[in-house]
Order: C-alpha cells, then sequence, then structure tokens
C-alpha cells in the first residue's frame, strides 16, 4: 500500500505525527498522522480495504473513545495496527502491539520507539538506506 494513517487522541496526537513523519523521512510511503476525532471530518472517506492505520492508544481517559475510532476504521475494512497496553485492543486489531503500562503522559516517549522501528524495517524491505534518507537538510537554517 502506498499510504498509512496513524491515529491518537490528546497527547498521542503528537505521536501519531512523529510516527508518520519517520515513515515518511525513510521509507518514501505517504502517511498522516491525524487526531482520531477528526476522523469523520474528511480522513475517513481515504480509508479502504487494506489501508494501514496505527492507533496510538495508552490507557487514559481517551481510550474508549479511540476504540470507537478503531471501530469505524474496522468498518471500512482497514488494517488497524494498535499499540495499547489494554488487551481489549487485541480484539478490534489486526495487530496488537502490546505496550507496558505508563502513566499516560509519559506514553510518547515509550510508544515512539516502535515506530520508529516500523519506519526503519519498512525502508529496509524497500532497499532504502535508512541512515542517507534522501532530500533531508541534515541541519536547519534559521531565517
Amino acid at each position: 500500500k502506498r499510504d498509512f494513517f496513524y491515529i491518537g487522541r490528546g497527547i498521542s496526537v503528537a505521536t501519531a505525527l512523529e510516527g508518520a513523519l519517520k515513515l515518511k523521512e525513510i521509507s518514501y510511503i505517504h502517511a498522516e498522522g491525524l487526531s482520531a476525532g477528526e476522523l469523520k471530518h474528511g480522513p475517513l472517506a481515504l480509508i479502504e480495504e487494506g489501508v494501514p492505520v496505527v492507533a496510538i492508544a495508552p490507557s487514559g481517559k481517551t481510550f474508549d473513545k479511540m476504540v470507537s475510532n478503531i471501530q469505524e476504521v474496522n468498518a471500512r475494512k482497514g488494517l488497524v495496527i494498535s499499540l495499547g497496553d489494554n488487551e481489549e485492543l487485541k480484539k478490534v486489531s489486526k495487530i496488537f502491539l502490546k505496550m507496558p503500562k505508563i502513566d499516560e503522559l509519559l506514553s510518547p516517549i515509550v510508544y515512539i520507539v516502535p515506530l520508529q522501528l516500523l519506519a526503519y524495517h519498512l525502508a529496509v524491505l524497500r532497499g532504502n538506506d535508512p541512515d542517507k534518507p534522501r532530500n533531508l537538510a541534515k541541519s536547519v537554517t534559521v531565517e
């Protein structure tokens, strides 16, 4: 597939954005990081059979809404890859990555690691050198 979606709620939106960015940078696959609450406002129209959707869903105040968003993706036959500490995600995900139970505010630090590894391994599978991404500057110029 040529498209990936990463979804999260609350503090996990930043993790979704960073996961999508890493995938774009080194594997050259189009990826979008989104607030799962925004799915119904357009992005859900792009979900069809087999489209990978990575759901970042640590336990916390947004967990139940994330499960609902995952079910919306499933209704459109998207391929859900979920990261979380709650076994309930197994029931609604094609692939479930069990994460350690930690404070929700610390979850981005831990949850980004498997997303970086996903980007790395997809890059290698596609024959890309993840240590030398194309068209990226090593430094940023401040204007």
